[in-house]
This record gives structure tokens, C-alpha cells and sequence, in this order.
């Protein structure tokens, strides 16, 4: 039986697909975790603890506990780059950890992106004790380097736009949940030139540095701010050959240049009148539940980790598509209206609510998750996405109001 080492967040949501497909693979799921170490599995999922913030001296007693390994995957960026070390360790294919590691930071990829003669937006970097009162150009975005789902990325039209979102960010960055992480990219903001056009993800599998296209996304909503929460990803994709072949390609050209060699990435992309302009490269499967979306991506990854040539295997080409409910207001979340009526929709497949009762919901830019997830497939990507809109329009979500604790 082959055993896979998979790495994930302790919330992250990924975990039972993958351990599910690896069940009918019959592969055994080490899961490793950030979970605490001194408690007896308060998850019940039976994982390995081991300390993201130190992987370098957490990978050899892990090694030696877990025994034989014949493959690697990580769920998440931070557990990309505990994987890649322990690849490393143990000799098994991955990335480097300094690929990973660049992947990981917004600056150092755009740098990577630069040098390949990559279009992308301009950028530069600035401590968060150095904070500007302006931009060189407007409108711009400020980014965090080191968050990820759009979290913390605001747009600013004008100077006093910019001095607000600087701020904010920086209240984010401050707050005990991220300064815990003692992490150096979280010490920045970046800020870029906003970029005009359509948003694309592409999910994607590398072996020996060649990129082998899962699907391309389409963003059917625009992305132009004040805030980039994503809700609605349909696949395959309704532009024309020509322009996804330059997505494609755009997309090889950016892990070449971040070295990425093995393992699944997703990548973000905008078009326009230009052509492609190259976001981000993530050393990691889509996040989420959205991988559902293509069915057997779990299996795909597993068997790729392990050694198996895929390159038969193909991805159901059905028109699906995903819709990450997004949080319309802050507060303690405790139910929800409408299932039956939104399951009733024709080509919705799933709605699986994330959210706990009694949870606090934070929006965006200072959230990191969403309400749950709505899955639906059909004739064409059209019928796909007008289902997915329908059913959200059936969902009612009820809010408590969060008390503010006064010390």
C-alpha cells in the first residue's frame, strides 16, 4: 500500500476529500497538522502535529515517526512549504523549499515574474512602520505579501483611499491571529498598479517543470474592488482557443520562473487588450471544496505524489462550476433559510454551509473563509453559472450581532 504524508492547515477543508480519494485508491493518508501537540487528537482526525512556524527542526522527528513515505502533498500555502523541507528530507519529488518559499511571498514572485519578462503590474514594497500617504499612480491595490484569498487586498482610487486601506491593512496585520505567526512577510504591504480585465484561475499539475492544464476558470463577476472577494468559478472556460492558449502559456513562463518543478499549482491571471498578466503562482491545489469541482483532482494529485503516470487521466469535461458563499455581513452566524428551495434548482449538484453555528463571520478584507459552498453542473457554462446565481438568491443567512469584549 502506498502512504501519502499530507500536510493542512488544522481548519483546513480539503482534508476528508483527500483522504476519501485516497480510500478508493487505497492509499493510506498520514495527515500532518498544526494541531496542538499536547492535546490528544481534539480533532479526531488522528494527524500528526508538527509546527508549521518551524519546519526545519519539526520535519526529522516526523520523519522518524511516520516511517515509509512514497509521496507528498500539501493543502494550503504554509503547508506547501513545511512539505517541501520534508520532501527534501525525506528525497521524495517536490519542489524546493525556496521555490515554494518565493511562491509564498508576493514580492519575491513578482521579482521572479520580472526577470522572465513577464506582464505584470507594477509594484513596491513598503514596511508597515514606513507607511506612504500616497501612491505613484492611482488606482492601485495594497496587498499584504504573505495573506492569501484576497484577504486583506483593497483598491484605492485617490490619497486619502490609500492612507485609509494602508491602515487597515496594517490593524490586520497587527491583530494577535496574524502577529502569533511571527512570519517577516507580514511585517509589509505591497502596493501595485490595478489591473484592467477579466480574472482567470488555472488548476494545473507539474512534473519535471512541464505544466499540464487541469482546467482554466472562468470569473464571471468583476473583480475591481474596493474589496476582490471571488465567489463564482465555471470551468471549461468560454474564451476563445486563442485566448487561452496564451493563459497557458503565460502560466508555464510563470513557474518556470518561480522553478516550481513538481507537484499541483493554481495561478491566477487577469486579460485584457494586452494579453495575459500573471498574479500569483500558488505551489498548492485550488483551495477549498472547490476542488469537487473537477471531480477526480484529488486522485489525480494523489497518484501524481506517488509516482503514477497520469497522463491518461483526464478530468470530467461536464460544465461545473462553484460559488464560495460569500459573508454579506459580520456577526455570530447561528442559521440559515432556503435550503430545499436552492437543492431544487436545476444543475445544482451540492450546497454544503461551512459555517458553525455560533461562529463569528468576519467579511472581507479582514476574513479569511466563507459561508459555504454551492456546486453545480449542466449543459454549458452559462446554464452553470445562472444556476449557481439562482440558488444563492434562495439562501437566507442569519446574523447575531457580535458584542465588542472591552478589557
Amino acid at each position: 500500500m502506498k502512504r501519502v504524508l499530507l500536510f493542512a492547515a488544522k481548519s483546513g477543508y480539503q482534508t476528508e476529500a483527500y483522504a476519501e480519494a485516497a480510500a478508493r485508491l487505497s492509499m493510506e493518508v498520514i495527515l500532518a497538522t498544526d494541531r496542538c501537540h499536547v492535546l490528544d487528537d481534539p480533532y479526531g482526525d488522528h494527524a500528526v502535529p508538527i509546527r508549521f512556524e518551524d519546519p526545519e527542526r519539526a520535519v526529522p522527528a516526523l520523519a522518524e515517526r511516520v516511517g515509509r513515505i512514497d509521496g507528498i502533498v500539501a493543502l494550503g500555502d504554509k503547508p506547501a512549504f513545511v512539505a517541501a523541507v520534508a520532501a527534501k528530507y525525506l528525497r521524495l519529488p517536490y519542489s524546493t523549499p525556496e521555490s515554494v518559499a518565493t511562491c509564498g511571498s508576493k514580492y519575491l514572485a513578482r521579482q521572479c515574474f520580472a526577470h522572465a519578462g513577464l506582464r505584470l503590474p507594477t509594484y513596491e514594497r513598503f514596511a508597515l512602520q514606513d507607511a506612504p500617504t500616497s501612491a505613484q499612480q492611482y488606482p492601485c491595490v495594497l496587498k499584504p505579501l504573505g495573506l492569501s484569498g484576497s484577504r486583506g487586498v483593497i483598491r484605492a482610487d485617490n490619497d486619502n483611499q490609500f492612507r485609509a486601506a494602508f491602515e487597515r491593512i496594517g490593524a490586520l496585520l497587527n491583530s494577535p491571529e496574524i502577529r502569533r505567526l511571527h512570519d517577516e512577510k507580514d511585517q509589509f504591504i505591497q502596493v501595485e498598479s490595478f489591473i484592467e480585465g477579466r480574472e482567470f484561475a488555472l488548476e494545473g499539475i507539474v512534473t519535471e517543470g512541464r505544466l499540464r492544464t487541469l482546467a482554466i476558470f472562468d470569473k464571471p463577476d468583476p473583480l475591481n474592488g474596493p474589496f476582490f472577494e471571488e465567489t463564482i468559478y465555471t470551468t471549461p472556460s468560454r474564451e476563445p482557443d486563442h485566448v487561452q492558449e496564451q493563459l497557458i502559456s503565460t502560466a508555464q513562463r510563470a513557474i518556470q520562473a518561480v522553478h516550481i518543478q513538481h507537484g499541483p499549482v493554481h495561478i491566477e491571471m487577469r486579460y485584457n487588450q494586452a494579453g495575459p498578466w500573471i498574479l500569483e503562482v500558488a505551489a498548492r491545489p485550488i483551495g477549498g471544496l472547490c476542488s469537487r469541482v473537477l471531480r477526480n483532482e484529488e486522485e489525480l494529485v494523489l497518484r501524481h505524489a506517488v509516482g503514477e503516470d497520469i497522463t491518461a487521466i483526464g478530468i470530467d469535461p461536464t460544465p461545473a462550476g462553484v460559488m464560495m458563499i460569500p459573508i454579506g455581513q459580520g456577526g455570530i452566524y447561528y442559521r440559515y433559510d432556503g435550503d430545499k428551495e436552492a437543492r431544487a434548482i436545476t444543475g445544482i449538484e451540492d450546497l454544503i454551509i461551512t459555517a458553525k453555528e455560533g461562529q463569528r463571520m468576519v467579511p472581507l478584507p479582514e476574513g479569511n473563509s466563507y459561508l459555504g459552498f454551492l456546486f453545480a453542473r449542466a449543459a454549458t457554462p452559462a446554464q452553470v453559472e445562472a444556476a449557481l446565481r439562482e440558488a444563492h438568491g434562495k439562501l437566507r443567512f442569519h446574523f447575531a450581532t457580535a458584542l465588542t469584549v472591552v478589557a
